[in-house]
């Protein structure tokens, strides 16, 4: 694999293909935002006769309106001035501090406490359900423009969910019997060697940990890099790795992200998918709604068709998180729905599986079901998949109808009410979580 960043983009074989400005503009944004890409998506997904309009260079490549013009302004500035590097580095991170870097709570309510110290290598959010962050699989095999943990990548080290510690992890789920499911997430843990990952694997599969039934594998390394599951040195063995899973009773979930349909048309992802299904894993597929890469119901449909074509079981449709480049990508609340919705009404039962458009918000997972007169007034029709309270589930709930919000901060209860039935004891929460970071030690 032949892998590229900012220092070295401009060694890529199609490069010329973009304008002297498009090429300023990935050095200016990848400044801020991070880039990386391999040989694979460059050669093998991207149409280089259609960029910079093409869906997976726009999935890969920063470009310019990634940035705001204020932003964008002050990098180019610095950039074309020759401004020494700690000057061009501390301006990224000061712009980087008001693209809302860790949303939806991540470090103020989802990092757990073990013996009063705050684990920064896992995150808790839902009552059955850990994300565990192995700090050897803090990267991917390509970054994503989108990326809501693209902080992971810029060196913020102090603020890097990442552990080597799996003795951490243990005891933490001994200590929550409630917890049923482990997501391994990143970066991309595929990137690790299948000997490493082993360590882990094992670690989960003992008997005093009998509670946890599935082990999930969030990543993207079947868009972006399908040879990890078919010829790297190792990839017999991580197959073995993730194998154990299955022969040792547990569900085995590979969670995908597949942007657009395009990563799903080459030889090597059909290969790779099967040799997945082969060792009894579960193939999932997740994606966000992203303008300029796939709000269209046309991309959608074929997207679910061509992957329960392929054994794999359409999951979620999620809203892009108010993060990074949020203002390219977003779409209001109301087009994600009817985009969602035309694209449900093009598939079979079997790609209904599908939930969505879903807001990953502080509160929880919130769907939006609809939009439909009620009392005399036009509303959005709500539930959450998940919440931080589990008695918050399939609670349906209404709010004002607003074609132009893009997140939940942008809508107002309806029907005259103060607040959602929810945001009280979430403020609770808060305030309790608050406290007690006060008195802990932070790792």
């Amino acid at each position: 694999m032949r892998t590229y960043f900012l220092h070295n983009f401009k060694e890529i074989e199609n490069i010329d293909k973009l304008s002297e400005e498009e090429k300023f503009a990935v050095e200016t944004v990848g400044s801020v935002l991070p880039f990386k890409v391999n040989n694979y998506v460059i050669n093998e997904l991207i149409d280089w006769d259609n960029v910079p309009e093409d869906p997976i260079f726009t999935l890969t490549f920063p470009r310019k309106e990634m940035l705001l013009p204020e932003h964008y302004r002050r990098m180019e500035t610095l950039i074309k001035k020759n401004a020494a590097k700690e000057r061009i580095h501390q301006a990224a991170n000061e712009i980087r501090e008001q693209l809302n870097p860790h949303p939806a709570g991540q470090i103020d309510l989802n990092v757990p406490v073990i013996n009063r110290r705050r684990f920064y290598g896992l995150q808790h959010k839902y009552r059955e359900t850990a994300l565990f962050f192995p700090s050897e699989g803090q990267t991917c095999h390509s970054y994503c423009t989108f990326c809501f943990r693209w902080p992971q990548f810029v060196g913020w080290k102090n603020i890097r969910f990442a552990t080597r510690e799996a003795e951490k992890l243990t005891t933490y789920l001994k200590e929550h019997q409630e917890i049923s499911d482990v997501l391994f997430t990143g970066g991309d843990p595929m990137v690790m060697k299948a000997e490493i990952l082993e360590v882990y694997i094992d670690s989960l599969l003992r008997s005093d940990l009998s509670h946890i039934k599935n082990i999930r594998i969030g990543t993207k390394s079947l868009s972006y890099w399908p040879y990890r599951f078919l010829s790297d040195p190792d990839s017999d063995k991580l197959l073995r790795v993730l194998e154990k899973v299955v022969k040792a009773g547990k569900h085995l979930a590979m969670m995908l992200h597949f942007n657009h349909y395009k990563e799903l048309e080459t030889k090597a992802v059909e290969k790779a998918s099967r040799r997945l299904r082969d060792i009894g894993a579960v193939l999932r597929t997740q994606a966000p709604i992203l303008r300029h890469i796939n709000a269209s119901p046309e991309i959608w449909a074929k997207m679910w068709k061509r992957q329960v074509n392929m054994g794999m079981v359409p999951y979620y449709m999620f809203v892009v998180r108010d993060t990074g480049a949020q203002h390219y990508f977003g779409l209001p609340l109301m087009e994600s729905w009817e985009i969602f919705r035309e694209a449900y009404n093009q598939v079979s039962g079997l790609c209904r599986t599908v939930r969505g458009p879903s807001m990953s918000c502080i509160p929880g997972k919130v769907q939006i079901l609809g939009v439909t007169e009620a009392a005399g007034e036009r509303v959005f029709v709500m539930r959450m998949l998940q919440g931080r309270n589990p008695d918050w589930v399939h609670r349906p709930f209404f709010a004002q109808y607003n074609e132009e919000a893009t997140w939940i901060d942008g809508l107002k209860p309806a029907f005259g009410e103060k607040k959602f039935f929810f945001e009280d004891e979430l403020k609770r929460i808060y305030r309790q979580r608050l406290e007690d970071n006060g008195s802990l030690s932070f790792e």
